[in-house]
């Protein structure tokens, strides 16, 4: 299971947004006061050791992209978090949102369709 410190997932977040871009377009995207150069690109080196992120050489510039796709690592950690939080089971993660109040009752709605509409497909 993937799993990135915070920093390597808000460069994660920006490349996923801008799919493709040099240390200096990461940059850009931070708010202010921006990081410095020589931290982003250390970050980034380490996401391309970890497979994440590919880069294509333009002679010493490197372009960078994701590697990982965004829905691919949100499924695994919130799969991560069903799995050590809440035993893998989704009545204790629907009961968790309703005990918090989370859920609004056009939410209860929406989830009750797709949970039927789940359970028709298992019985198809």
């Amino acid at each position: 299971m993937l799993t990135l410190t915070k920093a390597e997932e808000k460069i994660m977040k920006i490349l996923w947004d801008i799919e493709k871009g040099f240390i200096k377009d990461i940059i850009e995207q931070y708010p202010d006061p921006k990081p410095p150069y020589n931290s982003v690109s250390t970050i980034v080196r380490v996401l391309v050791q970890k497979e994440i992120v590919g880069f294509k050489a333009y002679g010493n510039s490197h372009q960078y992209y994701p590697l990982v796709s965004k829905e691919k690592y949100r499924k695994g950690q919130l799969s991560k978090v069903v799995s050590d939080y809440y035993n893998n089971s989704l009545k204790q993660v629907v009961n968790f949102f309703s005990e918090s109040k989370k859920l609004n009752e056009k939410e209860v709605d929406e989830v009750m369709k797709m949970l039927e509409e789940l359970k028709s497909k298992k019985n198809d």
